[in-house]
Parts: C-alpha cells; structure tokens; sequence
C-alpha cells in the first residue's frame, strides 16, 4: 500500500498522520513541540519517525523553518536522515495555509505559541510576522501570556490599583502569589508562557474586562498582520481569510478579526496537519481533487480524539 505522511510541527505541540490513496488515515500521532531551540527535539522527532514507518513522500512543516539559515540546515539534515531525501520541509505556517484554503488565494492568520501571516495572491506569496517571542509574535498565545503576567505583576505590587483579575488568573493557574516567579521559571520559555493564554480565554468569558481587552488587542496585531500580507500580497480587500492556532479557538480573538478584517473568515478545510498531508500526497503525483480533501477532511474530524500520543 502506498502510503505518504503529512506532520505539523509547532512550538508547543505536533501531529503526524500517514495516508493513503483515498485520502484515509492509517496512523496518527501526537506528541510535543519541536521548537529548534528546545533540546531534545530531535529525539521526539526520531521517536515519532520510528511509529510512523516507511512512506513514499514526506512533507513537515516545522517551527521557525526558513527563518534563520543555520537553524534550518540544521532541521534539513535531521529530516534528510530520519524520513529520506525526498522528505520536504516547510514552515509550519505554509503547511497551514495549505490546509485551511487547499491551496488557494487569500490569507492565512496563525495564532498559535507564535503568530504570523501568510498571503498568497496575483502579487505572490508574503508572510508577515513571525518574529519570534522576544520581540514579536504579537497577539499569539505567549504574548497573551507574557501580558497577563505583566499585568498581574502590576497588579500584585501596587502599580495598578487592584482588581479580580491577578487573583482570578492566580486562581485559574492553581498557585498562589507568591509562587508566581517559581513557576514562570519553571516553564518552558515560549510553550510554558504560552499556555497562561487558555486561562486568560477563560477569564474573559467569565465576564473580566482586563481579559478581554488583551483578546481584544491580541486581534487588533492579528487583524494588522493579516491586512498587511494581504495588500502585499496583490488581495483586494477585504481578503479571503482563514485562520489557526489555538489561539483561534477564542470567541473574542474571531469577533475582533472578523470586525478588523472586514469580513468573515473561511472555515480551514483541513487542519495544519492534514495541509501537510494534502502537500505530501500532491508530491507523490496523487490526484487530489475536491473529492480527496473532502474525504480527508472527513476523516481527520472523526478521527480527532483518536490519536495516539508518544
């Protein structure tokens, strides 16, 4: 049976699957980010190559890729013998893209641990942000995070007047004030921070002003990005746009993008994995018409709780 793998790998967290001619998933795998700069990421990359066996086309889309060129000979190399010479590697944000439009024009919005655009239109192929988590990456999980930090830092010795929110966040993190420095410096640098975005989501929901305007802020950067990639792009506005990331998953974030985008965005025809995926069946020459993504896409929602974590 011929068989090719699609795997998207982000800074927090990574998916593989291998299909098949129909478009049918034969093995799904997920396990941690393979952030470049983290250690060990080699080692998960080695561990879920060793569970996904052979394959006759290959397509990853890893954090930072094509970013800094010592980084990325470094993941070439790594992929080149773990998976062969015809595995190919893209940024995790191309794959992405390919899912949520199959390839076609328009923009791509990712909020994930990081945040970037991606526009492809009559004016080529553009990203915009990506900068990273120590200058950049406005409006993704760990610029959440890293803000509400700051504002509860604030808030906890009397630079701002008090409020629910340091407690509430405090509350929602299960640690109490005094273990906040112990507990940052614990974390992974970007996936660690990042995960204070889920708590922040769900102060917001439970009706804290504080956390919903850093949503709201955190959509305004998104919504710039995206406009930026899209006029650069050679897009007419309002652009078509899609989105992903978990960042996306936030009621807030899509209504502030939606009202600065000027429109609202397509649903993902398939998730970052399954661009992936559709990019490696492309590569083996598989015909991959509406009837294939529809079919991988059916069976990447049914499947979703299904995966096998390494």
């Amino acid at each position: 049976m011929e068989l090719v793998l699609g795997l998207d790998g982000g800074g927090s967290k990574t998916e593989a699957v291998v299909i098949n001619r129909r478009g049918g998933v034969v093995v799904w795998l997920r396990s941690d980010g393979l952030d470049p700069h983290d250690l060990g990421w080699q080692v998960r990359l080695a561990a879920l190559a060793a569970e996904l066996g052979p394959v006759s086309a290959a397509v990853l889309g890893l954090p930072c890729y094509g970013e800094i060129a010592d980084v990325s000979a470094g993941q070439d190399a790594v992929v080149a013998e773990l998976f062969g010479a015809q595995a190919v590697v893209l940024n995790d944000v191309a794959v992405a893209f390919n899912g949520a439009l199959a390839g076609a024009e328009g923009v791509l919005v990712l909020a994930g641990t990081g945040s970037m655009a991606w526009a492809r239109g009559p004016g080529g192929t553009h990203r915009v942000g990506g900068w990273g988590h120590l200058f950049g990456d406005e409006g993704s999980a760990h610029w959440i995070g890293r803000t509400a930090l700051a504002l509860v830092s604030q808030h906890l010795d009397g630079r701002k007047p008090p409020s629910g929110f340091a407690h509430g966040l405090l509350r929602e993190m299960g640690i109490a004030a005094e273990d906040l420095l112990g507990w940052t410096f614990a974390q992974n640098p970007r996936a660690g921070l990042a995960s204070v975005a889920a708590w922040v989501s769900r102060l917001a929901q439970s009706g804290s002003p504080e956390a919903a305007a850093m949503l709201a802020e955190a959509a305004t950067h998104l919504a710039q990005a995206g406009l930026t990639a899209g006029r650069l792009a050679g897009l007419a506005a309002p652009p078509r746009w899609s989105f992903a990331g978990g960042v996306m998953q936030d009621a807030c974030v899509i209504a502030g993008l939606t009202a600065a985008m000027g429109c609202p965005p397509t649903a993902p025809l398939l998730p970052p994995v399954g661009g992936a995926a559709l990019a490696a069946a492309q590569a083996a020459g598989w015909a991959t018409g509406p009837e294939f993504i529809a079919g991988l896409q059916t069976e990447l929602d049914n499947g979703a709780d299904q995966h096998k974590r390494l």
